[in-house]
């Protein structure tokens, strides 16, 4: 162990010595916020993360060249400024004068290197398909073209160009997503993966992580010359990686947590009586869809996957377990999704009757040779946080509805299990949700194109749906590029590689004694727009 080691794990000791002396943030001597996030965290690089819950943390640490406002919308970040061609293809963006929190300055190099290093095939980017609208981005991914040949180039130390092979309305949105957030390459290329301990970790954000303890604590302090940290009133950010409701209300009664990013719906009323104030609910561009692996048997037949989703009672679940504000999904993309100015498609039966639709279920399940001679077992894999774990026994018992014979097993998994299972294929019918990354359809819909990669968990692959999905996006009309876009997800719906449930609003638990909290689809609430009562930012 080097003498820096053994230095940072002493000074990470004392620091959680004195969080656990503190208390709390109101009598201390280091204004501290606690956020509870729903899971474990399994990384903060922002090229190999894919989950909300580090997001909370990594967007605290890292500006891209855009970067959430108070109500989620983007405002420039790392650019003050930007132009595009006439084609609208070609991006231009002017870097203002920032630095790495070791001094080093922020440059066009920076976002250069980053764009490049998410598609390289060795650095295994879950995310890296949502950037392939950058020239060559995806044949780099592939290893077919050298990675210079990626339609980002630095121009000087304050430039940055970006070439897109299509026109996209929603790009600046895309650039707060942590995908496109820039990585410190003389940190990287010096610590390999290890860059992001925090003895290693250089960021350009208004906090710096300075303990990380897996399974229980992250812990990040203000970054003094970081975007951003001049506003924020809090000096330290404690984040607890809690997955039981049980453990975060008793933090809340015991006065050690400020946020949670997730309550029991149906419990709302409830825990709203023993906290008043905390529950906040928005509507959310955020569906609950459950996947089918097309890759085994017997999910490869659709007869199959599409009994399984007629069975489900949606109105039930929404109505007596989930949060007040959720609708029953019988399509994929939400409801309050921009750039989708059309008649958008559904599902044929969404408002049949469900006893009609458990006929149909039933009698497509014994055309496919399912019966009691020859029952139907399979295993529903489901996250362990939120309503999910109620959900389950619901949907098993709507699938046994079907007939005697149809005999599922619910099967609780951690939620960070469970995604990675997803990612896998190492699954037959599994939860699973998405939130979205930007506001526009093709953010929901590029899931199930076939070349998406692990994000496309069903294995689904349609040539023409991939061909309309490629043809909207070329489209330059709104209008026609909606069109495009809803006949896709209409016939991709009719091949059921997944079954829309519900979408959701957000549901987060909040001290009513902090400020600067508003509501936001994406559900994005940096740390550093937050205050409490009578706090100045220092």
């Amino acid at each position: 162990m080097t003498l820096k080691s053994l230095m940072a794990g002493a000074a990470a000791s004392l620091l959680v010595l004195g969080l656990a002396a503190c208390g709390g943030p109101r009598g201390d001597d280091v204004p501290t916020l606690r956020r509870g996030i729903s899971a474990k965290v399994d990384t903060l690089d922002p090229h190999k993360s894919s989950a909300a819950w580090e997001n909370i943390v990594i967007g605290d640490m890292i500006i891209g060249l855009m970067t959430d406002g108070v109500d989620g919308q983007p405002v420039p970040g790392m650019a003050e400024r930007w132009e595009t061609d006439e084609t609208g293809t070609v991006w231009t963006f002017h870097l203002g004068d920032y630095v790495w929190s070791d001094g080093v300055p922020v440059t066009a190099h920076d976002f250069e290197f980053a764009m490049r290093r998410i598609q390289l095939p060795e650095t295994a980017s879950q995310y890296a398909s949502l950037l392939w609208l950058i020239r060559n981005a995806q044949a780099v991914n592939a290893g077919e073209v050298p990675p210079e040949q990626l339609g980002v180039r630095a121009i000087d130390h304050k430039t940055l160009e970006i070439t897109l092979d299509s026109p996209a309305p929603y790009f600046l949105g895309l650039l707060t997503h942590y995908t496109t957030f820039p990585v410190p390459r003389h940190a990287v290329e010096r610590y390999g993966d290890a860059w992001i301990r925090p003895e290693n970790i250089v960021v350009n954000g208004p906090y710096r992580l300075a303990f990380w303890r897996t399974g229980d604590q992250l812990v990040s302090e203000k970054n003094p010359t970081g975007f951003g940290a001049a506003e924020a009133c809090f000096d330290r950010v404690v984040y607890f990686e809690l997955e039981n409701e049980t453990a975060v209300e008793n933090k809340i009664a015991a006065g050690e947590l400020d946020i949670n990013n997730f309550f029991s719906g149906a419990r709302q009323a409830e825990i709203e009586a023993r906290f008043p104030g905390w529950p906040r609910t928005y509507p959310g561009l955020l569906t609950t869809y459950w996947s089918f692996n097309m890759e085994r048997t017997p999910f490869d037949d659709v007869r199959v996957r599409k009994a399984l989703s007629l069975a489900l009672d949606r109105e039930f679940m929404v109505r007596s377990v989930l949060a007040p504000g959720f609708q029953p999904a019988y399509a994929l993309v939400p409801p309050a999704m921009a750039n989708y100015e059309t008649d958008r498609p559904a599902v044929y039966w969404a408002e049949t009757p469900r006893a009609e639709r458990l006929e149909q279920a039933r009698a497509l399940l014994q055309e496919a040779g399912y019966g009691p001679g020859n029952p139907l077992r399979f295993e529903f894999i489901h996250r362990s946080t939120g309503d999910n774990p109620k959900v389950a026994p619901i949907a098993q018992q709507n699938w046994a509805e079907i007939g005697n014979w149809v005999q599922p097993v619910i099967v609780r998994q951690d939620t960070k299990v469970l995604y990675a299972r997803l990612r896998e294929k190492d699954f037959v019918v599994a939860d699973g949700a998405w939130l979205a990354d930007y506001d526009d359809p093709l953010n929901f819909l590029y899931l199930l194109m076939s070349e998406t990669g692990q994000q496309n968990y069903s294995g689904y692959a349609n040539p023409e749906y991939d061909r309309l999905i490629e043809a909207a996006i070329r489209e330059l009309d709104l209008v026609r590029r909606a069109e495009l876009f809803a006949e896709a997800e209409k016939l991709m719906l009719e091949d059921y590689p997944i079954t829309p449930m519900w979408n959701q609003v957000t549901q987060d638990l909040v001290d009513p004694t902090l400020t600067g909290w508003v509501g936001n689809a994406k559900n994005n609430h940096r740390s550093r727009f937050l205050c409490r009562d009578g706090m100045k930012a220092e």
